[in-house]
């Protein structure tokens, strides 16, 4: 896995497939791309080139441990795009990712063609993600409780019914309490990229969740509001869409970037 020198990070990054590049960029867990993306990297990889870049906070990234902001890890993704190749690129991102990604479409324009923010948001002062977040933080020291928190906010009631005990008890386990998590936990719940999105000249597809219990579905649609020209679609989901919805979350986005 190649890796480059961000500021205080070796950052690590892959690709996979051949075509027109796709950043995917992940969100909050230790576990990084693969535990994000793992799932879709066949599907894009069949025309695209996709490069998975793996931000500070996750397992395979070292750096300082210094408090992660939304500009640096913007300049690790910036970072990434350029050691693969010329800009621009399609870029798409999950959760705090999809933060980052139209962060990335405002701060460096010349290296997004089409941004697709995926449950994303552009401030956290909402009360009930705050006491979401203060909630699931606070569960640091119980990891079993920890995870099985992490699991009832992203899916939605509906979906979870379909497990049984084993299936939701291994689902649980995949969200651990590290020193990554809590760090993309602390950012957050301080994100506040407002002033960047009149800037977002990439055109943009929002993609938002009706039943997200983790991120407020009108932070959502308040991120869509503030980039000109973008275009929503909404799924009929918890936070984590594309488990969901995979088939419709694949075609929105196909649509798009087509």
């Amino acid at each position: 896995m190649p890796a480059i020198t961000v500021g205080a990070a070796k950052v690590h990054y892959d690709t996979a497939g051949s075509g027109p590049r796709l950043v995917l960029v992940h969100g909050t867990g230790s576990g990084g791309a693969e535990m994000v993306w793992g799932g879709m990297l066949d599907h894009f990889a069949t025309t695209r080139t996709v490069v998975l870049p793996e931000l500070s906070g996750s397992l395979k990234t070292v750096d300082d441990g210094a408090p992660l902001t939304v500009e640096g890890l913007v300049a690790q993704v910036a970072a990434v795009i350029e050691a693969t190749g010329d800009g621009p690129v399609d870029v798409a991102g999950f959760s705090l990712g999809g933060t980052v990604a139209a962060a990335l479409a405002a701060l460096r324009p010349e290296l997004v063609a089409r941004v697709v923010p995926i449950a994303g948001w552009a401030r956290s002062d909402h009360p009930a993600f705050q006491q979401t977040f203060a909630l699931w933080r606070s569960l640091a020291d119980d990891p079993r409780r920890f995870g099985e928190f992490a699991t009832t906010t992203v899916f939605s009631s509906t979906f979870l019914g379909r497990f049984d005990d084993a299936s939701l008890a291994t689902v649980n386990a995949t969200m651990v309490p590290d020193e990554g998590t809590l760090r993309h936990i602390d950012l957050d719940v301080r994100v506040d990229i407002r002033a960047l999105l009149p800037k977002i000249q990439a055109s943009a597809l929002v993609i938002g969740n009706a039943h997200d219990a983790c991120v407020p579905v009108g932070l959502h649609r308040e991120l869509a509001a503030g980039i000109a020209g973008a275009q929503y679609r909404e799924l009929d989901s918890g936070h984590i869409g594309f488990a969901e919805q995979p088939e419709a979350f694949l075609d929105a986005i196909d649509r798009f970037l087509a």
